[in-house]
């Protein structure tokens, strides 16, 4: 079958690789591996060439012995993240967290770019009629932004400052807005990013280059500042202003992943009390509940696909299109099969 492996840092490959067997039910391209193993994943047992992708869509050709919830046909998205169940994370109900964790797409099981997979029963979420295939494959990223919220203080009437508008910044707007937000703020550089933000249901955008975030944040919030923060952006100068633009006894609440080291002052928490808070990922429930968003119309993704290609052109206008045109690219989205 024809897959996207990826070999290593700028290294992706359109390749020919076996179709994989059923069994019964049991930030890379660019820096270099990271999050995909160079040396044998502690759960998979795989190591790079990979086959990428973790955020996905399918129908389901067959299923293995003892699939009972599963049919051929049905039409499904898969929650990527694979835990080994036995350690204290996983037995606190906390599998994003686990101590070995990885991912589909990432760290071995196969991948999206694929034109097959075969995956376990608990990763698979069924699609409503009313959600394409499509939009399922957003479910993924969707739910990043769902968990963040979700575990954080927010509440219905706060107002929120998200940082960057990009697809997990997006992201984290359409969940905010699912949960009535009426006051989300979003810095951004990008006009575009601002354009998209809009769109999606902000209500006020800074541009960190022309205005001061933190006096434009006190502003818009009784001179006292948000009371939650979302770094979706994985800057140090926007962290800096978000700390400050956040009111006393307020969170901050890291979603991006760092490519880089970055410093906090203490101090600056230390007098206001505010918290600064980690996410990871999604928890199980998490996907369930996205989807259930979008079935009954109170979470509207659709718009973030603003590109389709096919699987052999993954890198040209894929990759290398989110490098170079990242301003004008939400989400782009891979036709591998023809499913509907």
């Amino acid at each position: 079958m024809n897959a996207v492996r990826f070999h290593g840092q700028n290294d992706l490959r359109y390749e020919k690789i076996p179709v994989p067997k059923i069994r019964p039910d049991l930030h890379e391209y660019l820096g270099g591996p990271s999050l995909c193993p160079t040396t044998p994943h502690p759960i998979t047992g795989e190591t790079v060439p990979l086959t990428f992708g973790h955020e996905f869509s399918g129908v389901v050709e067959d299923v293995g012995e003892g699939v009972s919830d599963y049919k051929p046909g049905d039409r499904v998205a898969i929650q990527p993240i694979i835990y080994c169940g036995t350690c204290g994370a996983c037995q606190e109900g906390v599998p994003n967290c686990c101590y070995s964790n990885g991912f589909v797409g990432l760290s071995g099981w196969g991948g999206g770019l694929a034109e097959h997979i075969v995956v376990p029963t608990t990763t698979l979420y069924h699609l409503p009629d009313n959600v394409p295939l499509e939009i399922g494959a957003l479910i993924e990223p969707l739910a990043v932004g769902w968990h963040a919220v979700k575990i954080s203080p927010f509440k219905k009437g706060d107002a929120v400052l998200v940082l960057g508008g990009g697809p997990i910044g997006i992201s984290t707007i359409l969940a905010l807005k699912a949960k009535g937000a009426d006051k989300i703020i979003v810095s951004e550089v990008s006009r575009k990013r601002q354009e998209f933000a809009k769109r999606f249901g902000c209500h006020y955008v800074i541009d960190p280059t022309k205005e001061d975030v933190v006096q434009r944040c006190r502003e818009l919030c009784d001179n006292q500042g948000v009371h939650v923060s979302f770094d979706c952006a994985g800057v140090q100068v926007g962290l800096d202003a978000a700390v400050q633009a956040t009111r006393a006894r307020g969170t901050i609440v890291n979603i991006a992943i760092w490519e880089k080291q970055c410093s906090i002052t203490p101090n600056m928490f230390c007098f206001k009390e505010r918290r600064y808070m980690g996410v990871a990922t999604y928890q199980i429930g998490d996907f369930q509940e996205v989807i259930d968003a979008i079935a009954s119309g109170s979470m509207k993704p659709h718009d973030m696909i603003t590109q389709r290609i096919k699987l052999n052109e993954v890198e040209e206008r894929g990759f290398k299109s989110l490098i170079h045109d990242k301003d004008n690219q939400v989400k782009i989205l891979v036709e591998v099969g023809g499913g509907k």
